[in-house]
């Protein structure tokens, strides 16, 4: 361990590879973004799940990551193919986490494009493999998650009591050409990715959770935003009160028993990834409060040091560092 570590780290956004999800991408591996490519080295941390990145945890004081899918992960794959996929990679990342049980936790793969088989795998990888939860990559063949369809997920996910980190992928083709081409492809897609679009997509797609009533039918279900919470510590006052009654309009009748607001804090946990300044985590802690914010890297894009380094610099008091860092994590996942 570095030896300036003073406090337990888990990261809870740390994302990897095994030959089987890595074969179902494809040289493509997004289906419609050509310049989405991972470099050599790059994709080669992404598939060691063990000495190597051990090795970059200890450089940098990380205690534990819990592993996860690379994004677009299966959303984008028919069930057909996705389901052995989705076993293959939790019996995987589970062999990984056995022989390194104080350094790996894990998130499981769901092929959701059958939300039956997904809640069947969910409760394989938790029951069977001691998996913490699953990790889902935004939409599904192009359809979000607020559809009925996909409720047998969230069902199963409730029923065992662990959460569903709701991780983005890049936006459909149309919204891409749309609002973000115009630069050059690489320019574009970093634009409707990482750099901006994603992000909001996914703190719109929790909206779309909030608007249909998933959050009702489940309300103990608990879903992780990353990135800070995907604009929404941001935005959600101003969320709630369009969606409720302080609309200049009238007020506007959703099927919302609760406020967005009061979804986000019963029902929502953010985690750090890749934000590693101080402005949002403070808008953060005021939002949503020290109790439901996690720690996380973002590993391989996020880097382990940064991340490391904003932890322990970060303007907040010890209790709630030691919350972020660990104590929220080993709550809400049982480590």
């Amino acid at each position: 361990m570095c030896e300036s570590a003073t406090v337990r780290t888990v990261t809870v956004e740390e994302h990897c590879l095994t030959p089987e999800l890595r074969a179902v991408l494809g040289a493509q591996i997004h289906p419609y973004y050509p310049v989405h490519r991972w470099p050599p080295a790059l994709e080669a941390r992404l598939a060691d799940i063990g000495e190597g990145r051990i090795a970059e945890m200890d450089a940098a004081g990380i205690d534990v990551q819990v592993l996860s899918t690379a994004q677009p992960g299966l959303e984008h794959i028919t069930p057909d193919r996705a389901i052995p996929v989705a076993r293959a990679f939790n019996e995987g990342i589970a062999e990984a986490i056995a022989a390194h049980p104080d350094r790996f936790a894990g998130f499981a793969a769901l092929p959701t494009a059958d939300p039956d088989a997904s809640a069947v795998e969910l409760a394989h990888a938790v029951g069977q493999l001691g998996l913490r939860g699953a990790m889902v990559n935004g939409r599904t063949l192009e359809r979000f998650l607020d559809e009925e369809f996909f409720w047998p997920i969230f069902e199963s996910a409730e029923a065992l009591g662990v959460p569903l980190y709701l991780h983005p992928m890049p936006p459909p083709k149309a919204v891409y050409d749309a609002y973000y081409s115009g630069f050059g492809d690489e320019v574009g897609f970093a634009l409707g990715a990482g750099a901006f679009g994603w992000h909001v997509e996914t703190g719109l797609h929790a909206l779309r959770l909030m608007l249909a009533g998933v959050f009702d039918r489940f309300p103990a279900l608990q879903i992780i935003l990353g990135h800070m919470g995907e604009v929404l510590p941001f935005m959600i006052a101003r969320a709630s009160g369009v969606l409720g009654r302080a609309s200049a309009l009238g007020p506007i009748a959703t099927r919302m028993q609760l406020s967005p607001t009061e979804y986000f804090n019963r029902n929502c946990y953010i985690s750090t990834s890749g934000f590693f300044t101080n402005p949002p985590l403070l808008c953060a802690l005021d939002v949503i409060g020290p109790d439901r914010i996690l720690f996380a890297i973002d590993h391989p894009f996020g880097d382990n040091a940064t991340g490391r380094r904003f932890l322990d610099e970060a303007a907040i008091s010890e209790q709630d560092r030691a919350k972020v860092a660990h104590q929220n994590a080993d709550r809400l996942l049982g480590l």
